[in-house]
């Protein structure tokens, strides 16, 4: 099953993408795709519609992030072993959280606003994990029961925010158009193995990142697992998971984005994402 949120920005409505990739708008039976229709209950509800039934929506629209009203967005950094050596960090013993600013969040294929000052624009394309049902420490192996599906995530990244100017990753993560989502939210038995999902991120149509979740050092049920012993995972919360290599920093020399740039990236079974960098007008 697809989810997919679509309208304009702040006023989306709910729908899915029926096997025939035709959307379809689910606004009569579910209020939104966010916080307690996330749920099991709801989500078998949803599951139970007959997609025909519903009425076609016009795919001109433009699609939103997939999950609306997300508290907590949370990241993982260097969760990737070929990503780590092209930085040249050691692997983590254990999982590096930092936050994402909510209000980043924009649809996949909404403009990447440079930020003022900024001078180390990077990419990095991610799936991320969207929880259904609230989660405190739950085990490895029950901790597939809290997950509602999967996202496309672009962490856009500052570098010289996040790096040059003290304190935390947050810093250079955060920006507004840093997070684009989607375009849908895929369950998870539509993905299949979190852990056998192909990546890809392309910039002016030059291939930068080609990357596997196979080789993530913590896994999905570890990440959910992990993050619940320190807070409450709430449904609609949102975690990325960290990027494979290829990102413009680990270049020699580092290449960065600049306006007028256009970032392409998808996954297996996630879709695909389209961006161009504007520089700030405001």
């Amino acid at each position: 099953m697809r989810l997919v949120r679509y309208g304009e920005a702040g006023n989306e409505k709910p729908g899915l993408i029926d096997d025939d990739h035709v959307l379809r708008d689910l606004s009569e039976d579910v209020g939104d795709i966010a916080g307690e229709f996330l749920g099991r209950a709801q989500m078998e509800r949803i599951r139970a519609i007959d997609p025909k039934s519903l009425a076609k929506a016009d795919p001109s629209h433009r699609i939103g992030s997939p999950v609306g009203r997300v508290g907590n967005f949370i990241a993982v950094g260097l969760n990737y072993s070929d990503h780590a050596k092209e930085t040249g960090a050691d692997i983590p013993k254990e999982p590096i959280l930092f936050n994402k600013a909510p209000s980043c969040i924009v649809g996949p294929h909404d403009d990447v606003i440079v930020p003022r000052g900024s001078d180390k624009l990077d990419w990095e394309v991610e799936i991320a994990i969207v929880i259904g049902d609230e989660a405190s420490y739950v085990s490895e192996a029950d901790a597939m029961d809290h997950v509602a599906g999967f996202c496309l995530c672009h962490d856009v990244s500052e570098r010289s925010f996040q790096i040059e100017r003290g304190g935390q990753w947050m810093k250079g993560k955060s920006a507004p158009t840093f997070g684009p989502l989607g375009p849908w939210l895929v369950t998870p038995e539509t993905l299949g193995d979190p852990q056998a999902v192909d990546l890809w991120l392309d910039v002016n149509g030059e291939r930068m990142q080609t990357g596997s979740t196979a080789t993530m050092i913590f896994g999905v049920r570890t990440l959910v697992s992990y993050i619940s012993q320190f807070m409450r995972l709430m449904p609609g919360d949102v975690i990325t998971t960290g990027t494979p290599p290829g990102v413009g920093m680990g270049m020699k020399p580092p290449v960065f984005l600049k306006p007028g740039d256009i970032v392409t990236l998808g996954g297996t079974h996630l879709g695909e994402q389209r961006q161009t960098i504007r520089a700030a007008t405001s």
